[in-house]
């Protein structure tokens, strides 16, 4: 993304470590930056297990190279001293950007809100504390922050600049972007901010579905089904599923469901589109663990799909009726009643005055 060579100062160190089942309380991912005798040490501790976050492990590799980068010329750093991270925002906004990245889940997500949210409020944000959906719209806004400023004037060598003096950044996250980039400093930060979302928004709704088309969308998506916790019995559905908490295993799947409900109702037909953003609160409960109402919530979705579905079904039978019966020429029954009309209606009186009489003779001349 930056487009410039690589200086690397300090080693980093990957300590890969399995799961001990005696001690579940070893974090996934642990990043550890210390000053030793021989200059700073960067070590990255991952737990390897079945439950292991790919994307999780991505983010914390680039937190490291991010860090690296920040005290590359820091190198007098009293010990003890606590060191500065890269923003989660330039994290997030760099994975998106990487070579051969999908964004299409991050731009539909843009798509599904109709609020904006400004800037100073996104970036005040705390990805840990929000649920999956809430971390997808951070992961989105993360992206066009990103891809607003690589696009601004001699953005990549501003951005590398950016993260060269991290280190000496303050706890004011906008006005460090604002003495950065000079594209944000400007009193129309608030419209630039606001035309980077919303055009992003447009390219996502280029292609909306019709309502038949996400009503079999929907249904395929509702047909998915879930590993039962054993591995033995019969694949769960989501019905199946809210009837027990899911496992640790079924709420990763769940946060993955979720994304898909996403995707769906930023193409979706207007009329079903919060019926789908509905299922994916549902699923967003259930993958943190609470499955209570869901199962009642379920049922009244599935019978005000059906009420939809008919009343659909009536008004394209209706509409199939009216062009059907529509003739494509006149049928010539009421020619006769308008011509007697015409001619039985009184044509103006013609006047005899000295006035209108040189009107006539004018005209029977010219």
């Amino acid at each position: 993304v930056l487009r410039r060579r690589d200086q690397w100062v300090t080693a980093a160190v990957i300590n890969l470590q399995p799961r001990a089942a005696n001690l579940p309380e070893i974090p996934a991912a642990a990043l550890r930056f210390s000053q030793t005798g021989s200059g700073l040490k960067l070590q990255l501790d991952l737990t390897i297990s079945g439950e292991m976050n790919l994307g999780a492990m991505e983010r914390e590799l680039l937190r490291v190279i991010l860090l690296e980068m920040i005290y590359r010329n820091q190198t007098a750093i009293p010990s003890g001293e606590a060191y500065v991270e890269a923003p989660d925002w330039l994290v997030e906004g760099l994975l998106a950007l990487t070579p051969n990245r999908d964004c299409l889940l991050l731009v539909n997500a843009l798509a599904v809100s109709e609020r904006i949210t400004p800037l100073d409020e996104f970036l005040r944000e705390r990805p840990e504390l929000l649920d999956s959906a809430g971390r997808l719209f951070y992961r989105a806004y993360s992206f066009a922050l990103v891809q607003l400023v690589v696009e601004s004037a001699d953005g990549r060598a501003r951005l590398g600049s950016y993260i060269d003096n991290l280190a000496f950044a303050s706890n004011d996250l906008l006005a460090d972007l604002q003495a950065a980039f000079p594209l944000l400093a400007g009193n129309d930060l608030g419209k630039i901010w606001e035309s980077m979302i919303a055009s992003m928004k447009r390219s996502a709704r280029t292609d909306l579905l019709t309502f038949s088309q996400t009503d079999e969308k929907l249904d395929q998506l509702l047909q998915t089904k879930f590993s039962p916790a054993d591995g033995r019995d019969k694949s769960l559905s989501l019905e199946g599923l809210c009837q027990k908490k899911p496992t640790p295993m079924q709420r990763m799947a769940l946060r993955k469901f979720t994304q898909e409900f996403m995707l769906l109702a930023a193409h979706a037909n207007p009329i079903l589109r919060s019926i789908i953003q509905d299922y994916q609160q549902l699923v967003a409960q259930l993958a943190l663990g609470k499955n209570r109402a869901v199962g009642a919530r379920l049922t009244e979705l599935k019978t005000l799909r059906a009420r939809l579905s008919d009343r659909m079904t009536e008004i394209d039978d209706y509409l199939n009726w009216f062009e059907a019966t529509q003739l494509s020429t006149r049928s010539g029954l009421f020619e006769g009643f308008l011509n007697t009309s015409s001619a039985a209606s009184p044509s103006a009186a013609h006047r005899k005055d000295a006035f209108s009489a040189y009107l006539d003779a004018m005209e029977e001349q010219f």
